[in-house]
This record gives C-alpha cells, structure tokens and sequence, in this order.
C-alpha cells in the first residue's frame, strides 16, 4: 500500500485505494455519457478535472496559477486524485455522486459512503 504524508500536519496517509479510484471513474463515465456542459460532451478525464476544480474550491483550496509554459494564456493547477487520502478520495466520490444525483445522472453503481 502506497503512504503519502498529509500536506498539512506532516502525518503519514494512506493514499486511495484502486477500489476508491474504479468507484470515482465509474461516476465520471456515467456523468459524462449523460451530461453536456457548456455545450459540449465532455470526457470523464474532462469531468474529473472540473469535479476536483470544485471539490478544491469547496474545501477552501484554490488553485495555483501559473503562466502558461508558451506564453499563451495561464494555467491552473488543482491537485491529484492519485495522491489523495483515502479520506480525501472518499470525499470526492461522495461529493461528486451528490452532484451527479443532483443533475439527474442515472449511476450504473451508487457509490457507497466509503471511509478512511
């Protein structure tokens, strides 16, 4: 099992388990089959940015913004679910099951509540 140490207090964590990461891609594919955004049908790798950009912004954690690497524009960066808690992991399943369920999303599996 990978461990991870927690960017706030320094504690060792355990990072997301494979269950975990299968349950949140499970979710995206469903939103991403059923849900347009901004016009557009989105990838679930596109909806798994969009979905931790918001479960960031809900924590209270921005982004850090960058100029872009050729000059043209900027970029933002949000953090990865691959070194996540599974604590943290669960959250965004949970959170990004209740958005789905809120936008009328028809899930394949409902995730359960998953713990640390």
């Amino acid at each position: 099992m990978k461990i991870d140490f927690c960017p706030h207090c320094g504690g060792r964590l355990e990072v997301r388990s494979p269950e975990q990461n299968k349950l949140l891609h499970s979710v995206l594919q469903d939103i991403s089959a059923q849900k347009q955004w901004a016009g557009h049908w989105l990838s679930p790798d596109d909806w798994k940015r969009l979905m931790v950009a918001a479960f960031e912004r809900e924590k209270k954690r921005g982004a850090r913004v960058f100029p872009s690497i050729d000059g043209q524009g900027i970029d933002m960066i949000y953090s990865r679910t691959s070194r996540m808690s599974k604590q943290e992991m669960g959250e965004l399943i949970d959170f990004a099951t209740s958005w789905a369920l809120d936008n009328d999303i028809r899930l394949s599996h409902t995730p359960p509540l998953v713990e640390a």
